[in-house]
């Protein structure tokens, strides 16, 4: 792939997350100051290679699951050295949450979650100890993509196999990423899983994470799931 099919790649998925309707060579050819034709031409190599598709008949494009794995592998290597706009203020509205009138790490991981909610509009979860704590459901079916039924059915299999499958799976990582395809439960819900561990002193796998569409703002969410994971483990 070239530089150019890559911004412009990093273009769609963006834009898709902000606007969520297809993107256009219009409005990327005023971005990158080139003809239509040119980003129609680079658009076509990047459906060819299965970044990004067509949705049913629209002239503009959305990302593909491959699409936004690559964008996603992006953001992990450079490890946010790039850190999203108001990060820092998110990250503290959840602290405030975590910090409020808590007295137990069962009500400190249930008002992070709570947060999480709140500052990305996803579903959120934590499991710890041999407790599932969720909330966010009116949050996640809000969003355009679960107005079909076949996906909140979908999502809906995912979110109540969450708790076994953390168990059979155990992502090792600080942070782990499950986009679309790529979840083993709901391949077909359109769906990203974005999943933090985290220690505390009573041991075991915990787990805090969020469940979105895969169209969503990847570096905020991805950034703000790690700090909320960081914070419950230095607190706990």
């Amino acid at each position: 792939m070239t530089e150019r099919q890559q911004a412009i790649l990093v273009a769609i998925i963006e834009q898709y997350a902000e606007i969520a309707a297809p993107v256009g060579s219009v409005t990327l050819a005023k971005l990158f100051g080139v003809s239509s034709a040119t980003i129609r031409s680079e658009m076509a190599k990047l459906e060819e290679m299965g970044f990004i598709e067509a949705p049913h008949t629209s002239a503009g494009r959305i990302p593909t699951d491959k699409g936004y794995r690559f964008y996603v592998n992006g953001i992990t290597a450079a490890q946010m050295t790039e850190l999203p706009s108001g990060i820092d203020s998110s990250t503290k509205a959840i602290e405030a949450h975590v910090n409020s009138n808590v007295d137990t790490s069962d009500k400190a991981i249930r008002r992070a979650v709570d947060g999480l909610v709140e500052m990305t509009g996803n579903f959120g979860f934590a499991s710890f100890g041999s407790s599932l704590y969720m909330n966010g459901m009116t949050q996640l079916f809000s969003q355009p993509e679960f107005d079909d039924g076949d996906h909140v059915q979908a999502v809906a299999k995912l979110i109540d196999n969450i708790e076994p499958w953390l168990r059979e799976a155990a992502p090792d990582e600080p942070l782990n990423v499950f986009i679309g395809s790529e979840n083993p439960i709901g391949k077909s819900s359109g769906a990203t899983l974005i999943i933090s561990k985290f220690k505390s002193s009573s041991g075991g796998d915990n787990y805090i994470g969020v469940i979105g569409p895969t169209r969503q703002n990847y570096r905020r969410t991805m950034e703000l799931v790690r700090r909320t994971g960081a914070m419950l483990e230095e607190v706990l």
